[in-house]
């Protein structure tokens, strides 16, 4: 191995966390109170607020004092957080288990950026090639340059994928509505058949483009959606009269396919142009991979010049992040606020909350982000963690949030930190009877914070006359912590700056755990088990012996009760 990191520090047996601890302690006996903590502290809201890139952050009304954030900062010193952040972004192995450099940074280098040479390659360069590879690529679909087989040009671009090959770009894809063209993207990455077949149901054959995106072109799921896909298109076409050879058959499938793969021989075995396949690096996690051509689909659907709008965001808070000090710096503090959640405060969910319609997918996006990158329980040296780890993120937008969770962010046993997001100036500029909607829209992200901070005391539920049997069903007790995002507007620039900064609010936290926040290994045991288990399925009752009971059992139900259709066996 390489450039390894050295053994990482126990967060536990450092000053700062042992002043963390009595920290807390003092908090307990004196009393959490936001409202008496900005009654006396009048900056505290401008003191506690931070500009990243475009993204305004307040974290004021967080359960943290100056000296909360001191003690942090200070944890993040001792446990060398600074080095950590330089050995990433100068590509030393800090993938320790798969013995790996750690570099979706350096898809988003902007232009002129001094040479990166990592294990003697010049990655800068490389990434250059590739980014100006497939952005060409989208350019002469959009143009029509490039069509189907059948000379009509495209108007549908499906990208077959799953997780990371999925997640990002399907996510960024609805987050940028607003640059939706003539070209329409539609995703599938679900191996329920359901999936595939309703969206291709929709389709003409002759105008769709599939990108099957798979660094290994191995996946089980995309691999297997990807031959449906190729079915569905020469089955199509043939009922057309458009393939009446296997010379056409090929054309077909080498006009209607490409790849985003580094496995050109398997690319090519499937009837892609290896010249049509687009690679990223081993560097390069799936998770952290919508950056790379992973995001071809939307340099097509949406077009090159947005694509790299939606990098220079990722650019702009890599910067700040790799330069800030960590007093001011966004994503160490709000990694280390939620460091002091998780280990102090024994907070183990954390909600994210998009004021936008159009980051729906936001949530589930940095659902894998986090839980795949720091849900772990070993340290990058073996060792078992000394902490908790990994929080459970999820969320819906607000409002729709709020008729559905908010009950027990606001008055439940369970203590959720919040992250609510939001933009100065809206995507749909509406008006409802004089009334401002996005107003609407932005009073409800404010006062849910507020309502959340400060609550509502047993006196102030009296005064409005509410009967005494019914007042303490209407005490909201406050102190429930959140931050505010928010930026001028939801642009592909701003989408990646909100990337980036949980890409290093991640970082930071698997930093100070000591843990390899970039392999996923808890993710390949399921896999290696469905492949046993698919035998049985298909009615080999030596498979089933070897299964568990249970299995066995779920696995005789479904062969004594699956319909099939005439003329089809379970065999």
């Amino acid at each position: 191995m390489t450039n390894l990191p050295p053994d990482p520090t126990d967060p536990t047996g450092t000053p700062a966390w042992a002043a963390l601890s009595a920290h807390l302690e003092e908090l307990a006996d004196q009393g959490v109170d936001l409202r008496s903590w900005f009654a006396a502290e009048p900056g505290r809201a401008a003191d506690l607020t931070f500009q990243a890139a475009d993204l305004r952050v307040d974290l004021s009304k967080n359960l943290v004092l100056p000296q909360t954030l001191a003690h942090l900062t200070d944890l993040a010193e001792q446990i060398g957080l600074a080095g950590r952040i330089e050995a990433m972004f100068a590509g030393q192995h800090i993938n320790v288990t798969e013995d790996r450099a750690v570099l979706h940074t350096a898809l988003r280098r902007p232009p002129g950026a001094a040479r990166l040479i990592v294990d003697g390659q010049d990655v800068g360069a490389a990434v250059a090639a590739e980014l100006d590879k497939f952005c060409d690529f989208a350019e002469r679909v959009r143009s029509g340059a490039l069509t189907g087989s059948t000379g009509r040009a495209f108007d549908t671009v499906v990208n077959i994928g799953i997780g990371g090959s999925d997640l990002g770009p399907a996510m960024a894809y609805q987050a940028l509505t607003e640059y939706h063209g003539p070209i329409r993207a539609r995703f599938v990455s679900n191996v329920d058949p359901s999936d595939v077949a309703s969206t291709l149901a929709e389709l003409d054959p002759e105008t769709t483009l599939f990108i099957v995106a798979s660094k290994t072109f191995g996946t089980l799921e995309t691999l297997t959606n990807a031959r449906l896909a190729r079915s569905w298109l020469l089955e199509l076409l043939g009922a057309r009269g458009a393939i009446t050879s296997a010379d056409d058959a090929a054309d077909a499938v080498a006009r209607h396919f490409v790849a985003v793969s580094t496995a050109k021989d398997r690319v090519a075995q499937f009837g892609i142009d290896p010249a049509n396949a687009f690679g990223f690096w081993d560097w390069v996690g799936g998770r952290y991979s919508v950056d790379s051509a992973i995001g071809t689909v939307l340099a097509v659907a949406l077009g090159p010049t947005v694509f790299r709008d939606f990098l220079s965001g990722f650019a702009a808070l890599d910067a700040h992040f790799r330069t800030t000090p960590f007093g001011r710096n966004v994503p160490v503090l709000m990694g280390l606020i939620n460091i002091w959640y998780v280990d102090f405060w024994d907070a183990h969910a954390h909600a994210v909350l998009p004021y936008s319609q159009y980051l729906a997918r936001f949530p589930a996006y940095l659902q894998q982000l986090t839980m795949e990158s720091n849900g772990k329980s070993v340290r990058w040296d073996g060792s078992p963690v000394t902490t908790s780890t990994g929080e459970v993120f999820w969320g819906e937008p607000g409002t729709n949030g709020q008729h559905a969770f908010y009950q027990l962010l606001h008055q439940g046993t369970e203590l959720v930190p919040a992250d609510f997001i939001a933009f100065a100036n809206p995507q749909a500029p509406l008006a409802d009877g004089g009334q401002d909607v996005h107003e609407l829209l932005l009073a409800n992200f404010i006062a849910q914070t507020s309502a959340l901070a400060f609550g509502k005391t047993a006196a102030e539920v009296r005064a409005e006359g509410t009967a005494e049997a019914l007042v303490p069903a209407r005490v909201f007790t406050g102190n429930r912590p959140s931050t505010s995002i928010m930026a001028p507007a939801l642009t592909p620039a701003t989408l990646g700056q909100l990337i980036a900064l949980y890409e290093h609010i991640t970082f930071v936290q698997g930093a100070v755990w000591g843990i390899d926040s970039f392999d996923q290994w808890g993710v390949e045991l399921g896999k290696v088990l469905a492949g046993q288990v698919t035998p049985a399925l298909a009615g080999d009752e030596s498979a089933l012996t070897r299964l568990d009971a249970s299995a066995q059992a779920m696995i005789k139900y479904y062969l004594a009760t699956r319909r099939r259709p005439s003329g089809r066996s379970a065999r």
